[in-house]
């Protein structure tokens, strides 16, 4: 985790969970349009969520991963 940048989000961001299908326990949301133009995230990119303890609250951990685009040579 070497680069850690911390954003604060005064205003804070609502997003709606839903059910990511009817065969798990999985909820999904929209990633809000701050967060994407602030990690570059892109459609096929991937995201690693990890929570963790701070004091009585929790802290989460994006690591965004860029999709590696491959040549057709």
């Amino acid at each position: 985790m070497g680069n850690q940048q911390t954003i604060v989000m005064s205003k804070g961001e609502k997003t709606i969970l839903t059910k990511a299908n009817d065969q798990s326990y999985s909820l999904r949301t929209t990633v809000p349009t701050g967060i994407v133009k602030h990690l570059d995230l892109n459609e096929g990119d991937s995201i690693v969520w990890r929570l963790m303890p701070n004091g009585k609250e929790f802290m989460i951990i994006v690591e965004p991963t860029k999709k590696v685009i491959k040549n057709k040579d």
